[in-house]
């Protein structure tokens, strides 16, 4: 519709009230068309840690020569799954100095990627010449700041405690600011400038790492586009900010203007300082949030599967006796080993427990929040004492990440592990070692053992002149072997796996290698070890 359609239009109706394509309410009696219209961006932020997508509309709500209020309306989201939502109100005012200024106030919704939801209040200012930009904002959360975030829940061990920190993501106040400055490579006045941007930020909550750094950016902007309509605008540009928990951050970015109104002055028929009464309100893209273990401590007591958690440090265990009093105490629960205890005895272990030397154990809080406790370097060690076994398993128990050894000089077997005569045993993810010196070592002895899983293990004998055995199981039943790796040496015989016609062995019992060796039955039993180099039997 052409202007002087409209004049006419409002000549006949000088009582009403014409309402635009701009949200823009006009009396009729005025003839003038209105300065500044309404327009959607939309813009793209392909980074080096995350993307993000924008649609940002701009609404004039009342104008007049020199000055506007207007609304602001964006939707933001990303790759990592995370959405807010910016509603706004602002004001500028161009001032006869040739400069624009203006404030800004927000309310500001997020969904993060870990599903909670943060509210904040965003307030600005700005200042803008033809050359030069300053602005300024604060972030204010409103509302819940704090969420638990069982994922994020992190165990520690100190002595015989564990200790279970809550997981939390926390939404933090802040503040930013920049400074720009207008690249003298056009004309004040040409449709495409190019502009550069230095400033910071700082975030900060109770309990959590700042967040502050420096951020740059730069943009190129064409108003007028010849292949677009009217009114459009198109920026491309480049961004850079460092801080210490999140690290550096780059984007390169796109931003596309669609002008929504159907009566207002060209962009092109406007003033330099008029265009940039339109300039898009610069601001932090998200409620800065952060997460991570700094919620309360709680002291776990227990595993995730109900069994009641022992801490057996190696600086209070004196002797083997105390070691032993100190597994049949606990009982049938789980147990772990913190550092090496050089024994002098056989270790019994009682029924049904857990031993665990290092690797992951979900562990619990009387509130019943879990977490993973991490654990390395749990060992059980026998030097040149003559035990001819130091570890002895029983019914349902469970050897989990432990390192056993045994090492002498005697003249009989040395064995690491026995297992004998036991039923439901498991032994996962464990380093077995036995060395004889004459007599042969022997890694597990699992004579006439039932429903005995041997898994992720790393098995080695060794001896100066004797044989060498990785597992013993004559008479053993339904023996799963699985996924270990077998190390043999001697100048004697190397023997990876040894059993009898009376052995039987799990079909799952597959992917084992060993360095080199043979399998030995006397005869044929049920089944057989997988392995990739030999046969076994």
């Amino acid at each position: 519709m052409k202007s002087v359609n409209l004049r006419g239009i409002l000549t006949a109706w000088l009582a009403l009230v014409v309402v635009d394509g701009t949200g823009n309410a006009v009396v009729a009696q005025s003839l003038d068309v209105p300065k500044w219209g309404s327009h959607i961006d939309f813009e793209g932020k392909a980074g080096t840690k995350r993307s993000l997508g924008e649609g940002d509309m701009f609404i004039p709500i009342l104008q007049n020569d020199d000055s506007m209020l207007f609304a602001n309306l964006r939707t933001r989201f990303d790759d990592d799954n995370s959405r807010e939502g910016n509603f706004g109100l602002g004001i500028r005012h161009m001032l006869e100095s040739g400069w624009n200024i203006g404030g800004i106030a927000y309310f500001d919704r997020r969904e993060t990627e870990l599903n909670n939801y943060f509210n904040q209040v965003t307030l600005g200012a700005e200042a803008l010449s033809t050359d030069w930009d300053f602005r300024a904002n604060a972030y204010i959360p409103q509302g819940r700041e704090t969420h638990q975030v069982d994922a994020l829940n992190e165990a520690s061990l100190s002595g015989t405690t564990v200790t279970i920190r809550g997981g939390e993501e926390r939404s933090m106040a802040g503040f930013d600011g920049e400074i720009g400055w207008r690249l003298p490579l056009y004309e004040a006045d040409a449709s495409q400038q190019v502009r550069l941007f230095a400033g910071g930020y700082h975030f900060a909550a109770d309990d959590v790492s700042t967040i502050t750094g420096p951020r740059m950016r730069g943009e190129m902007t064409f108003d007028e586009v010849p292949w677009l309509w009217e009114g459009s605008r198109f920026s491309v540009g480049s961004e850079w900010q460092h801080d210490n928990p999140r690290g550096s951050q780059g984007f390169v970015t796109a931003r596309l203007r669609i002008p929504l109104q159907f009566f207002g002055k060209s962009a092109s028929r406007l003033s330099p300082m008029e265009r940039r009464m339109t300039d898009p309100v610069m601001r932090d893209i998200d409620i800065v949030s952060q997460s991570g273990a700094f919620g309360p401590a709680e002291t776990a007591t227990g595993t995730a599967d109900g069994q009641t958690l022992t801490i057996i440090p190696s600086s209070s265990i004196a002797s083997t006796a105390a070691l032993n009093t100190a597994l049949t105490t606990a009982g049938a629960n789980t147990v772990i080993i913190d550092g090496t205890i050089n024994v002098t005895a056989l270790v019994n272990m009682a029924t049904g427990q857990t031993l665990v030397g290092s690797g992951n154990v979900t562990v619990k809080a009387p509130s019943g929040r879990e977490a993973v406790l991490t654990v390395s370097g749990g060992k059980i060690a026998a030097t040149d004492t003559n035990l001819s076994h130091v570890l002895s398993m029983r019914n349902n128990t469970k050897l989990i990440g432990m390192n056993v050894s045994n090492s002498n000089s005697s003249v009989t077997a040395t064995f690491a592990v026995d297992v004998q005569s036991r039923t439901g045993a498991t032994i996962e993810n464990s380093t077995i070692t036995a060395f004889g010196a004459t007599g042969g070592g022997v890694a597990i002895d699992a004579l006439n053992t039932t429903d005995l899983v041997v898994r992720n293990n790393t098995l080695s004998a060794s001896s100066n002149s004797a044989g060498t055995i990785g597992i013993r199981m004559n008479g053993a039943s339904n023996v799963t072997v699985a996924n270990n790796a077998f190390s043999l040496s001697t100048s004697g015989v190397k023997t990876v796996v040894a059993g009898n016609g009376t052995t039987s062995i799990n079909s799952a019992s597959t992917g084992n290698t060993t360095d080199g060796g043979t399998c030995s039955f006397s005869a044929a039993p049920t089944g057989s070890v997988g392995f990739g180099t030999i046969n076994c039997p």
